[in-house]
């Protein structure tokens, strides 16, 4: 193993932040960690001098240096205006994979799921995540979901490398595309092509509602699951908590060229300063960094004490219960107990076992996406209109037919109100208004569809955003109302 010291990028963070980045220093320091802490400040004071992403700016020049970064939780200032410091960090340095581990520690911890051991992998980049929001009208905002092929290969492929390096069994994927058929089926199917690759794995998929239902209860049945950007954040939460505690899982944030390793819990600023947190989450986040720069023998040092530590009942206050622990100590105080157990195993949890070898990459096979044959047939209109009659606002969209458009339907947050509308349907002041090309499959163009608006401007109608519709090799690009 390399001798010399691996520099890495600190944040202390907010609230509890610093107390449990010193203790899992400490910690790592003592078991023989070979790093080189280079300290930054994010979080709540940045944020209050009035740099909106909470990172000052010459803090990237360490991150892009050292390409590891061990943070603690920061706190974000209420109100708007404050960008999610996550968030920036994750896309500015690429951070597409985001790995949790789920692990109860029956029976020293409590859980209703005594053999859970589940890995949540998280696309990281894209999804709602994107955070293309907008308010169109007075009653109705608007969230893009952005799903991409390229997105979905690699944070598929690396669930499977993951699986395939830590001799894990099953990967599944979890999706809507029961109703998001576009989005939601795109992940589904670079799934089932990803999953065709690696034919020594169990491969399934669940829709999420009742994937999700099958994790809380029988989580024994899962081993990898890969996810979307929001389902991953919510799921991973769920699984950590019902594992044992949210304060004890760590995650690794991973990119092709920097890593980020963090608790998955937040800076709880009402404990802060009064030695009680746990620093276990933060601790096991740096396990997973310490395997990522190539120091797999002292992740193993390190996570094995920590077992046995947890084994031994001593206990931070919120995994405390009377009868299983046998002592209730502060953050520093576990922290030493921790580092008394360097060089021990856990007796009864299963020890941990990192493979040994360079740190871990993943190759990356997300080719040229294949051109289609792409044509505009269509254009659907989004209007605010604040009366709520579909029947005569459909009557008056009809007028707009020609000139190589055809009025076509018109629909109220998804659902058709005309033609053949229902009287029951509740309706906003957004709606979509459709138009395609007056010839059965035939292609529309810009000047075309610009006329169209041209004669809704013109007759006092507000159009708020358009949606080019488009075929690709004959297959409709678009949901229909």
């Amino acid at each position: 193993m390399p001798s010399h010291l691996v520099p890495i990028t600190v944040a202390h963070g907010d609230g509890i932040g610093p107390e449990i980045m010193a203790a899992s220093l400490h910690i790592m320091k003592e078991a023989g960690a070979r790093i080189e802490p280079e300290t930054i400040e994010i979080g709540e004071k940045v944020y209050l001098r009035g740099i909106s992403s909470g990172i000052e700016p010459s803090a990237w020049d360490s991150l892009r240096r050292t390409k590891v970064f061990f943070k603690a939780p920061i706190t974000t200032p209420q109100g708007g205006g404050f960008k999610s410091l996550n968030v920036t960090t994750r896309k500015t340095l690429g951070l597409y994979a985001n790995v949790r581990p789920c692990v109860s520690y029956h029976p020293y911890v409590e859980t209703k799921h005594p053999g859970m051991d589940v890995v949540i992998v998280r696309e990281n980049e894209e999804d709602l995540y994107a955070g293309i929001e907008h308010r169109q009208t007075d009653e109705v905002y608007q969230c893009l979901k952005l799903i991409s092929r390229p997105g979905s290969e690699r944070i598929v492929r690396y669930a499977f490398e993951y699986a395939r390096r830590n001799n894990r069994k099953k990967v599944t994927c979890f999706s809507k595309d029961n109703i998001m058929k576009f989005t939601d089926g795109l992940f589904h199917k670079v799934f089932d092509e990803v999953a065709a690759e690696y034919p020594e794995f169990e491969k399934e998929h669940w829709i999420v509602d009742i994937g999700a239902a099958k994790m809380a209860d029988t989580p024994e049945a899962f081993d990898v699951i890969v996810m979307a950007n929001l389902y991953g954040d919510i799921l991973s939460d769920v699984a950590a908590q019902i594992a044992g505690s949210v304060g004890l899982a760590g995650s690794a944030n991973i990119g092709e060229h920097c890593a980020m390793f963090e608790a998955i819990h937040g800076s709880a600023p009402r404990r802060a300063g009064q030695n009680l947190a746990n620093p276990s989450g933060l601790l096991l986040g740096g396990v997973l960094m310490l395997v990522h720069i190539g120091q797999p023998d002292i992740a193993e040092r390190v996570h094995n004490a920590w077992l046995r530590t947890i084994e031994d009942g001593v206990h931070t206050y919120d995994v405390f219960k009377e009868g299983t622990s046998k002592q209730k100590v502060g953050t520093k105080e576990f922290a030493e107990a921790v580092v008394a157990r360097l060089g021990q195993r856990p007796e009864h949890l299963k020890p941990a076992s990192y493979a040994k070898g360079p740190k871990e990459t993943v190759e990356h096979r997300v080719g040229d996406t294949k051109r289609a044959n792409k044509q505009l047939v269509g254009v659907d209109v989004f209007l605010q209109w604040n009366e709520r009659n579909p029947l005569e606002f459909g009557k008056r969209l009809e007028r707009f037919s020609g000139g190589g458009l055809k009025f076509h339907s018109l629909s109220n947050r998804g659902v058709k109100v005309y033609p053949d509308g229902f009287a029951e349907t509740f309706c906003t002041d957004h709606w979509r208004a459709g138009f395609m090309s007056e010839q059965d499959k035939g292609a529309v163009t810009h000047e075309q569809i610009v006329k169209l608006l041209d004669r809704m401007q013109k007759d006092g109608l507000d159009f708020i955003k358009i949606e080019n519709l488009y075929t690709f090799d004959g297959q409709n690009g678009f949901a229909a109302s």
